[in-house]
């Protein structure tokens, strides 16, 4: 295992360019099995995710290439589901259900272990499962896989509501969709942009998708696909990190190769907080004050404030003068970083799903350990304004979701360590259970 040794108490400066978009590379990735043949991804990130799909299509029978500067070759001429993903490779990795869609949509037949991923609350497939039969599919789960089997010799065109608006689902959904015999009309999807950016590609490849970004999409079939080259969306959870990190250690940090747009909930609240916020084309300047501003704020799926930017904004919260209101309205149980924060000085309560945050003037470098993927890179954060030495231990959760992230920070002037403590055990099957209840939990997305 791997652990960040940080110095801090040291303004960010400088720019840095954003990677693509995580929560679209491991959508798009396994969309390249619904065309035979040569797909080309660009602007790949280089995180542990990519990785792991890569080996799991590989073992599904497609000839890839290890990504090299963010372009991955994928084949998947010879792809086939008869052979489940291992086990162990889909209990690391959240978005492994998009093998199901995928796998359905082309073959008829998938057969995939419950997924993994981050311990943040109770995030069921049920919505996937219910489109997936919608289609006219068999779903049974048997010795911890989901095996979903279209009862004719291609799925059918429906209309399909989802209870909640997923984004996991209607992604799913119309990856299965796209060669079925008909239209398919799915509302109240959720309209993150990183769904655009799949529904492009799948265009590109041949489909007929139209209302991605708004809360209906409809799908006409086609007979079949033809392999692609897309590049894939800067990530603006990734920028909304280094943002908050500038923020947070009093720095000038530019951020490069975004869409400012996909920022907006985020540089807002920044503006609110007192941080000076400039924008212009592909890129974002954030300026910090000698102290940021308490505000309040509730995560809310696109286009309000990502959850996947709470954690990290509660860390420039604690650092605020005054009192904050933080409420997850997203997943129930993402304040796990909170016990941690508090070990570094933090004046900090959950009461429920929300958290009261008293702002203090220093955070003081201890020894911490890192949950999960946006709570490892808050703990990173605090360690970077925190005086004195912070040691973020676990930090593999990290790396499923940010390229290169001490290099980054080292770049922008950290004084930022990885070691490896000689501990060879991945302790990444920690996040394993990932809140994968089967039962429906209406009032919470899936992501």
């Amino acid at each position: 295992m791997a652990e960040l040794i940080i110095n801090g108490d040291k303004p960010l400066c400088g720019e840095v360019t954003i990677g693509g978009r995580k929560n679209s590379a491991v959508a798009v990735i396994p969309a390249t099995l619904l065309a035979a043949g040569t797909n080309t991804l660009s602007n790949l990130p280089a995180i542990s995710d990519i990785s792991t799909y890569n080996e799991i299509l590989r073992h599904l029978g497609a000839v890839t290439q290890e990504p090299s500067n963010g372009v991955m070759r994928v084949d998947t001429s010879k792809a086939t589901p008869e052979k489940s993903p291992p086990m162990e490779m889909v209990k690391t990795i959240r978005a492994s259900y998009y093998l199901l869609g995928a796998l359905l949509g082309r073959f008829g037949y998938a057969r995939v272990g419950f997924p993994g991923g981050c311990n943040i609350g109770q995030r069921p497939i049920d919505q996937h499962l219910k489109g997936f039969k919608a289609l006219g599919a068999e779903v049974r789960t048997d010795h911890g896989e989901v095996v979903v089997e279209s009862r004719n010799s291609r799925l059918q065109g429906t209309h399909i509501y989802l209870d909640v608006a997923s984004v996991g689902a209607t992604i799913n959904i119309m990856l299965a969709a796209v060669l079925a015999e008909g239209t398919t009309v799915i509302e109240n999807v959720a309209r993150e942009p990183h769904i655009v950016d799949v529904a492009s590609c799948l265009n590109s490849m041949g489909a007929r998708v139209v209302g991605a970004g708004t809360d209906t999409i409809k799908i006409h079939g086609v007979r079949e696909m033809q392999p692609t080259n897309h590049a894939i969306i800067p990530d603006e959870i990734e920028a909304a990190t280094y943002a908050i990190a500038g923020a947070a250690t009093r720095g000038d940090v530019t951020l490069m190769n975004i869409v400012p747009k996909h920022l907006d909930a985020v540089t807002a609240k920044l503006g609110e907080a007192g941080v000076r916020v400039q924008e212009n084309g592909d890129w974002v300047r954030v300026v910090a004050p000698e102290r940021p501003q308490a505000v309040s704020l509730k995560t809310l799926p696109y286009p309000g404030f990502p959850t996947d930017a709470m954690p990290p904004m509660t860390v420039l919260l604690s650092l605020a003068s005054g009192t904050s209101m933080v409420s997850e309205g997203v997943f129930e149980n993402r304040f796990d970083h909170v016990e941690e924060l508090q070990r570094m000085g933090t004046n900090v309560r959950v009461e429920g799903r929300t958290a009261v945050i008293e702002g203090v003037e220093r955070l003081h470098g201890t020894s911490v350990r890192a949950t999960n993927l946006r709570a490892g890179a808050a703990l990173v954060i605090a360690g970077l304004g925190a005086e004195g030495e912070t040691v973020v231990s676990s930090i593999e959760h990290v790396d499923r979701g940010y390229e290169h992230f001490d290099e980054k920070l080292k770049a922008l002037g950290a004084d930022i360590t990885r070691v490896h403590n000689g501990d060879d055990e991945d302790d990444s099957a920690d996040d394993s259970t990932d809140g994968d209840d089967p039962g429906q939990v209406v009032s919470f997305r899936q992501s």
